[in-house]
């Protein structure tokens, strides 16, 4: 196995990314695919994409924004890998709310149709925050 470092080898946390929250990596590459790890709309300053709070301590959660993020990050943490979100063959996203689904759908629908990966989304009692209304893994196929 390669050191984290190395392109197209082992696992890794990918540099500019928000760090993991425990010791696992964003990407682990292994038999021609990359895993990716739960990815949230957590930027690399902690901050929370689709997330606003007001002077009152009100927070303002945007499942569109948020599911935006999430597709943005694991784009970025695959092109690290030299993939992309077309290489994408599995996906599983983690909801807090299905109420939020029509908005996760909508989204989601501009990233991918019905070529895309196959999806399962379920939904759970809550994410490692309590601003994160989705959490998303994925499975790419490596490009040769």
């Amino acid at each position: 196995m390669g050191t984290p470092s190395e392109k197209n080898t082992g696992a890794r946390v990918v540099e500019g990314r928000a760090k993991p929250r425990g010791r696992f990596p964003h990407v682990r590459l292994a038999g021609g695919f990359a895993f990716v790890s739960g990815t949230s709309s957590r930027r690399p300053d902690n901050t929370i994409a689709g997330a606003e709070v007001d002077a009152m301590g009100t927070a303002r959660l945007d499942i569109r924004a948020q599911t935006t993020a999430v597709l943005e990050n694991i784009g970025e943490i695959l092109a690290d890998v030299g993939a992309s979100l077309a290489d994408v063959v599995q996906v599983t996203a983690y909801l807090v709310n299905m109420n939020d689904f029509a908005g996760y759908n909508e989204v989601y629908g501009s990233f991918f149709d019905e070529r895309g990966p196959a999806r399962t989304t379920v939904a759970v009692h809550q994410l490692p925050h309590p601003h994160l209304l989705i959490e998303i893994q994925a499975v790419a196929l490596l490009p040769s």
